[in-house]
């Protein structure tokens, strides 16, 4: 082989070196997609929905109260919950009356969740620790989320990201929505 064909071996291979770092790298670090299973999101994510999920945000702030978050359960290997965030660290949740109060104060939200019918873990107060967030999913009656000891208090740390834009179905092809 001549030089001239050896350099081109050789920038033909640096180029997909670097083209699979590059790959890697968003998928990592910056953002994934993500397929919604079930309908426990419903009626603001649906099954089968493709989503984008936003995985710097959190390097920079933290997690917000309605933003939807995806992460590992406690007991689950290979599997994601995709969840509402509703208590933040120090906060002290509890549901009553099919409500679901934030340190003693009901939580304003548009009514298109319903009563919750089972409390769960919030019968009584739970008090988040630090670095410690209380999820919901929006089809509060048919969910596993922080109300179940399975899930529990979510760790910060556990946080793979938020899920910020849908791909899936183009009908509803946009941006999410941080609000309740």
């Amino acid at each position: 082989m001549n030089k001239r064909r050896l350099r081109r071996l050789f920038w033909a291979f640096v180029c997909i070196c670097l083209t699979f770092f590059l790959t890697w790298s968003v998928a990592e670090f910056v953002g994934q997609r993500t397929e919604v299973e079930g309908m426990s999101m419903s009626p603001t994510l649906k099954d089968k929905e493709n989503l984008i999920l936003d995985k710097i945000s959190y390097r920079f702030r933290d997690p917000e109260r309605y933003e939807i978050v995806v992460f590992p359960p406690k007991y689950k290997e290979n599997t994601y919950y995709i969840k509402r965030v509703i208590g933040l660290p120090g906060e002290t949740v509890q549901i009553r009356d099919g409500d679901v109060y934030i340190d003693g104060m009901r939580l304003e939200e548009d009514g298109a969740y319903g009563k919750i019918k089972d409390p769960g873990l919030a019968a009584e107060p739970f008090l988040l620790g630090e670095e410690e967030y209380f999820v919901l999913g929006d089809n509060r009656n048919d969910s596993i989320d922080s109300r179940e000891p399975e899930v529990g208090a979510v760790r910060r740390e556990d946080i793979l990201g938020r899920a910020f834009f849908r791909l899936w179905p183009l009908s509803e092809f946009g941006f999410l929505s941080g609000k309740a």
